[in-house]
């Protein structure tokens, strides 16, 4: 690796992480066991840096997604710390064959969360295609092409196992870098022009809106009152119980509480429903008539 391409900080991390000796399998096996069977902490510690330079060598594959190799190696070291935790040596597996994937998981995971403020990559073909699109538009030699001919869509599609629609979404994505909603609509920094921000319509419901319908909640409310109020003792416990609770009591259930059967209950239920319902349109045109 070229020294140049790092900064010194990194440049010094690589040069400690070469003194930290490579492990035999006798070794990394009696330290495995170790840190399993008796939570030897000195032991996780030599397990975790003898496979460091692993996790560079790792970022090293992800350095092309506009992240910091210092940030990637952060990142990969938390999924090193994790494929330590859960190694088990008495699997027959080396350490590496088994870290390797939380190395690479933790580094996507990082990406994917930190590559553009809309969340993307949120499924397990989405991912994939994240991953992939890069590599296949340079094997297909149109790298640096901003919209795909259908012909590359329909290769790229396929290969993945995606729909086109998705690729020429994730294609326009990564090309495309994210702007502030503060920024001038007409791409001038001109004093007064007008932000994308204002040109974006606010889906809430305006103010006049929302008093409404929390008067027409209220009033809902009060005519249901009102109604349970002219049902008997018995018809106001069984609406309650089979209409206002969050898990209703079963016909069954109130049947066995008043010795009737359930379709007796089910018929008092009714009888009531009916009641109320006449309680509220008596209500309701008063209240109308009030007026006059």
């Amino acid at each position: 690796m070229a020294r140049g391409t790092f900064d010194d900080g990194l440049a010094l991390y690589l040069r400690q992480i070469q003194n930290f000796p490579l492990l035999t399998p006798d070794e990394e096996y009696g330290l495995a066991k170790r840190w399993r069977e008796h939570g030897d902490l000195d032991a996780a510690q030599r397990l975790v840096t003898s496979h460091l330079r692993l996790v560079v060598k790792v970022a090293m594959l992800y350095r092309g997604y506009g992240r910091p190799i210092s940030e990637l190696v952060s990142a990969g070291s938390i999924g090193m710390l994790q494929a330590v935790k859960r190694f088990d040596p008495d699997r027959g597996f080396r350490l590496a064959t088994y870290a390797i994937w939380w190395i690479r998981a933790r580094m996507m995971e990082y990406i994917l969360q930190s590559y553009s403020l809309v969340k993307m990559g949120t499924t397990a073909a989405q991912r994939k295609l994240f991953f992939n699109l890069r590599r296949l538009k340079g094997r297909l030699q149109v790298m640096d092409d901003g919209n795909l001919s259908p012909e590359t869509i329909n290769k790229i599609a396929a290969e993945l196992g995606v729909p086109e629609a998705d690729v020429v979404s994730m294609n326009q994505r990564l090309a495309g870098p994210d702007y502030s909603l503060n920024t001038p609509a007409d791409g001038t920094d001109a004093e007064g022009a007008s932000e994308w921000l204002a040109t974006l319509a606010d889906e809430a419901p305006d103010q006049e809106t929302v008093v409404a319908e929390c008067a027409e909640r209220r009033q809902r409310c009060q005519l249901v009152r009102g109604a349970l109020k002219h049902l008997d003792p018995r018809e106001r416990d069984i609406i309650l119980e089979r209409g206002f609770k969050d898990k209703p009591t079963t016909l069954v259930e109130l049947s066995e509480r008043y010795a009737l059967s359930p379709e007796r209950v089910r018929q008092i239920e009714g009888r009531a429903l009916e009641k109320m319902r006449r309680t509220v349109r008596a209500t309701k045109t008063c209240a109308v008539a009030e007026p006059n």
